[in-house]
């Protein structure tokens, strides 16, 4: 079995957890997860965000501070 398969040590968070995390809006974290910019798990009518999904959305997120008009 692969890593990319094995989820015994996943670990979820709630859409307002995440929300939390990132300051923003449950709404902000929903479009991220309808858009496909997070990935997600539904259970039933509630979705999970794996942590390492939004360790790297961060990741991908962070500005290194060089304007992109120079």
């Amino acid at each position: 079995m692969s890593a990319e398969t094995n989820f015994s040590n996943a670990r979820f968070m709630t859409v307002a957890e995440v929300a939390d995390v990132l300051r923003v809006s449950k709404m902000t974290v929903y479009r991220l997860v309808h858009s496909g910019e997070m990935p997600a798990v539904r259970f039933g009518r509630s979705f999970r965000v794996p942590e390492e999904a939004v360790a790297q959305y961060l990741k991908g997120a962070v500005v290194d501070g060089q304007s992109e008009t120079a």
